[in-house]
């Protein structure tokens, strides 16, 4: 028999000689990685998952253009083409998948009241806005979309005609609208004066619905951008502020806000605090608790395996002794310690990783209503882990074990 058969012979034999202590072993290395498995699994999918959901809330970014002097400026349809490029670019999409909406802002006249006309291109702003609250149908051709607070002021409803005369530059304002800030109070502007009454155009139009944002977007009026370019006179004028629902669960906002300024003099970056904070929020808190429970249970593993091994020790005491006296050396003895308490991690680490996948399933189900793959790289750093654990558990009662004088043991015999 050759000495690596019998290593392998007598590693078999102290495995299932003593199938209680080696199943607290297995034991203590599966809890562990269970836990682990499952915790890092959750955390490492809930990033995306969790920035998916709230880019449902709307735009995390936005662009707007830089003024030129006193005058107010627009975003190019060159620049709005290299902005999307630039940002799906950061993000590891194609700019045809990226969820943004360009909007035109123009002042119009609602009975004898100012109010701002939003020029959108509809599918894009309804795809990137699945938080609003819409009651009727998006516009189509002759028809706007009215804020709340609008249908309130000039008492508007769905089904409704409402005639919109455009204010020439004279009356409009295209400054500032960063954001969709809108009119505030009762969403009517003061009463027009002369000055603002010279109109481009005229335009009557049905209320195809009305939206309730609960924010600045309920005092606007929304329009395919056609018939405001037909309202206006006016085509291809550019955009007063770009919205883009940016993935940041593989880049920093931070470093798309960077990269867009990059683009143009003309635009600049700006994200939406209230949802990147909270989506940084949730990801450094469960990114914490992931750290803090590991270690708990990682220290748990460490005292379950090393006082699992130095039961084992302490019942082989009297084995390895006559070993150490037949000529067995201190290395060989602590190898075959090693070897047993690294093969139990693996198998504890193997038990875990499908344990652990089950529970991550469970929890992204109840959670976030949505299943998770099962990842291979996770399950074998799970059982190299687990493996490493116990090795480093056992590193105290073995090297015990191989100083056990044979003399004393034997004389106790």
């Amino acid at each position: 028999m050759t000495n690596r058969r019998m290593f392998v012979t007598m590693l078999a034999g102290a495995v299932f000689r003593r199938r209680s202590r080696v199943l607290g072993a297995l034991l203590s290395s599966a809890v562990g990685a269970v836990t682990l498995f499952s915790l890092a699994a959750v955390c490492l999918a809930v990033p995306a998952q969790m920035s998916a959901q709230m880019r449902q809330f709307g735009a995390n970014l936005i662009v707007v253009p830089l003024s030129v002097g006193a005058e107010s400026s627009r975003i190019t349809l060159a620049d709005k083409q290299e902005v999307a490029q630039t940002v799906a670019a950061a993000t590891g999409r194609q700019a045809e998948e990226l969820p943004l909406a360009a909007y035109r802002y123009e002042t119009v006249r609602i009975n004898r009241s100012p109010y701002l006309l939003a020029g959108v291109d509809v599918e894009a702003v309804r795809g990137l806005n699945g938080h609003w609250s819409l009651e009727g149908a998006w516009p189509g051709e002759g028809e706007v979309l009215v804020g709340k607070d609008v249908a309130e002021a000039v008492d508007l409803g769905i089904g409704s005609t409402v005639t919109l005369d455009y204010l020439s530059d004279e009356g409009s304002d295209h400054s500032g609208h960063s954001g969709h800030s809108g009119h505030s109070g009762d969403g009517a502007g003061p009463e027009v004066t002369k000055a603002d009454e010279a109109a481009a155009g005229q335009a009557s139009c049905r209320v195809s619905g009305v939206v309730d944002t609960g924010g600045e977007e309920d005092d606007i009026v929304y329009a395919p951008t056609a018939q405001v370019e037909g309202l206006t006179g006016t085509s291809d004028v550019g955009y007063d502020i770009i919205e883009i629902s940016v993935d940041v669960s593989s880049t920093s906002m931070d470093a798309v806000v960077e990269a867009v300024d990059g683009v143009s003099q003309g635009v600049r970056g700006e994200p939406v605090s209230r949802i990147t904070s909270g989506d940084a929020r949730i990801v450094t808190m469960l990114n914490t608790l992931f750290w803090v429970v590991s270690v708990v249970v990682l220290g748990l593993t460490l005292v379950g395996v090393s006082t699992t091994m130095t039961m084992v020790v302490s019942q082989r005491r009297k084995e390895i002794g006559l070993r150490k006296a037949l000529g067995a050396s201190g290395r060989s003895i602590a190898a075959e310690f090693y070897s047993e308490v690294a093969l139990l991690g693996a198998l504890g680490g193997v038990v875990g990783a499908g344990l652990g996948y089950a529970l991550a399933v469970v929890v992204c189900l109840a959670v976030f209503d949505t299943a998770i793959a099962f990842s291979w790289p996770l399950a074998l750093a799970c059982v190299l882990l687990s493996a490493l654990v116990a090795v480093a558990a056992s590193y105290s009662p073995v090297r015990r074990a191989s100083r056990i004088d044979p003399a004393l043991v034997l004389r106790e015999e």
